[in-house]
């Protein structure tokens, strides 16, 4: 059994300008202007979510994150409630 692809389509008006530097760039790569367009996208998308959700630390933020791991802080009072709630809650049900 095979699978189904879905599809969507999409449009956007260009100028020739670009058009023709398109075309000349998936020539080049002997691919269609369609197939070099969805790959840059998608590498184009690709990046920008990945810009997105990675979290970029300097020297001294790995350092004090590594350090918080490692010898995390007393828990505050009220946190310590907010558990002892929590357990109760749980408890509870």
């Amino acid at each position: 059994m095979s699978a189904i692809l879905s599809t969507a389509r999409l449009e956007a008006r260009i100028s020739t300008d670009l058009h023709a530097l398109l075309k000349r760039a998936a020539d080049m790569q002997g691919r269609t202007m369609t197939d070099f367009v969805v790959a840059a996208v998608q590498q184009a998308a690709q990046q920008a979510i990945e810009q997105a959700e990675v979290i970029r630390l300097s020297l001294a933020d790995q350092t004090a994150f590594a350090n918080a791991l490692l010898a995390p802080p007393k828990p505050a009072p009220a946190l310590k409630r907010a558990f002892a709630r929590r357990r109760k809650m749980i408890q509870a049900e």
